[in-house]
């Protein structure tokens, strides 16, 4: 029986703590179980990645928020500006993976569906095809040294699509401030070598079994109407 977290919709809202009513954040729930996407990821990976990884990155942002209050509150300038790094590192890693989360689905629940719509209109207009698409993400996405992550995005200024590499875990709004995520393949180690060891083309070329186009979509529309 696959492992399964329970769904509520007050995950991914902050939560105030404290007397100053600092707002923190929470691990969001999946919205499948850890297993839903096997054979593409493995039950185990998804479950280390989500509820250790995912949540160190919500531990630690919380801290530094925390230490942030705290720095302002004593009006301690250098210590603000010593924060910033944690503060883009940790929040741009639960603000990457509360996305990655909603880019995946099981196949029995559409997981890797072709995108239809307005979207794969867009798809094929910018990049020719879908397998086009995928394989520039794919080339990238193994391309990308150390660890990041692989991005399709809207650009809202040009209204197009594009493709795009961050480092760590900067979100992809720290390439351009009008750039969307639409679709975000996470390359990190953690992330698939528990199954696929070091190669990470396999890892690629599996995972859009269960990319779930359909929030892809749903984004995509949302953000150009």
């Amino acid at each position: 029986m696959a492992l399964r977290t329970l769904i509520t919709r007050k995950a991914l809202r902050p939560v105030p703590i404290g007397f100053r009513g600092l707002q923190t954040f929470s691990l969001p729930d999946l919205a499948y179980g850890y297993g839903d996407l096997e054979p593409a990821i493995s039950g185990e990976i998804m479950q280390i990645h989500h509820q250790k990884h995912h949540q160190a990155y919500i531990t630690n942002y919380n801290k530094s928020l925390e230490q942030l209050d705290a720095a302002i509150s004593k009006g301690d300038a250098s210590a603000v500006v010593k924060l910033q790094a944690a503060i883009k590192f940790n929040g741009g890693g639960h603000v990457n993976h509360s996305i990655f989360w909603k880019n995946l689905a099981p196949i029995s629940e559409g997981g890797g569906e072709p995108p239809k719509s307005t979207l794969a209109m867009a798809i094929d207009n910018n990049f020719g095809s879908l397998e086009a698409l995928i394989q520039k993400m794919n080339a990238e996405g193994a391309a990308l040294q150390g660890s990041g992550w692989v991005w399709l995005g809207l650009d809202k200024e040009f209204k197009r699509l594009v493709i795009a590499t961050t480092a760590n875990q900067d979100p992809l709004v720290t390439v351009g401030p009008n750039l969307v995520p639409l679709l975000g393949i996470d390359v990190w180690e953690h992330a698939y070598y528990l199954q696929y060891k070091n190669v990470r083309p396999d890892y690629l070329k599996n995972i859009w079994k269960v990319i779930n186009w359909k929030y892809a979509s749903e984004v995509f529309e949302k953000e150009n109407p």
